[in-house]
């Protein structure tokens, strides 16, 4: 008599938030988050005329239009500190995280034909988002350190301090916040494709509530003051405006209220993109 009976040696199921983060899986697999990585910075030059070169023109278009909008037309001061630095040194780190959070956000739908056809850990596509972004932004900020040192040169007063040190955490942060934040939105539009209008616009508007284009000692209501430093981006835009030239408000209370803020968003996000995962197929 023959046994029909099937035995299963592996059996694949997306982890929920009892069983864990998945991290572990996550690490596993981390060779796989390499090649995600080379392969978005190769797709990002293919047929390209000017290649790498954008990534420095465009923060230094932005900071001119900031020069002409916001620091000749509407006067707003920049705490003593030269113009285009004072920027350079919000633009690079707000253009690294709203893209990270833009990318992020978009995971489910952008890799909706891969994740249709083999099974990987889902968070190797968002995750391999965040590290392979750190290229465009490192670009970026040597254009920044670049206007800072020509600055030094022609003896402006610029005082970095011990601070600055804190600038690889800084980066950790956002890194972070972005991952978390976005995997909330992309496991929300997998269902509700019209939040993906509003995200836009949110995005868009979180960058004014956020010392980018103003200092945070401009805001002088103290209720509005208090309300700003709820924004988890305003202790780390400002912790490092304090490291580089000494000007801003650095708070090791904002700052760890921040770290805390992004870590309660992390874990959600995670919880959430395991969740959906389940369903992702049938949904979109």
């Amino acid at each position: 008599m023959t046994n029909n009976e099937t035995y299963w040696t592996t059996e694949i199921t997306p982890d929920s938030f009892a069983k864990g983060l998945g991290l572990r899986e996550l690490w596993q697999k981390r060779y796989l988050i390499w090649l995600f990585i080379k392969r978005d910075i190769t797709v990002q030059y293919k047929q390209t005329i000017f290649g790498m070169g954008w990534y420095f023109v465009s923060p230094l278009f932005t900071m001119f239009m900031y020069i002409v909008v916001f620091g000749k037309i509407a006067g707003i001061p920049t705490d003593d500190v030269p113009q285009p630095v004072f920027y350079l040194s919000g633009i690079c780190l707000w253009e690294y995280f709203s893209t990270c959070l833009t990318e992020v956000a978009g995971t489910f739908q952008t890799n909706a034909a891969l994740f249709g056809k083999v099974y990987f850990p889902r968070l190797v596509a968002p995750v391999s988002k965040v590290a392979s972004k750190m290229f465009r932004f490192g670009l970026q900020l040597s254009t920044f350190v670049i206007v800072y040192l020509a600055y030094v040169l022609h003896g402006y007063h610029l005082c970095p301090n011990w601070y600055l040190l804190l600038f690889p955490l800084l980066i950790l942060m956002i890194q972070l916040l972005a991952l978390g934040l976005g995997l909330i939105v992309s496991s929300l539009t997998t269902k509700y494709r019209d939040l993906t209008n509003f995200f836009g616009v949110f995005v868009s508007l979180w960058m004014y509530a956020t010392p980018i284009v103003y200092p945070l000692s401009y805001v002088e209501n103290p209720t509005l003051h208090k309300i700003m430093l709820f924004n988890p981006m305003t202790a780390i835009i400002e912790s490092f405006k304090y490291g580089a030239y000494g000007a801003g408000q650095f708070s090791w209370t904002a700052l760890g209220y921040s770290a805390l803020i992004i870590l309660c968003l992390l874990f959600l996000g995670i919880a959430m993109f395991n969740r959906k995962q389940k369903f992702f197929i049938d949904t979109i």
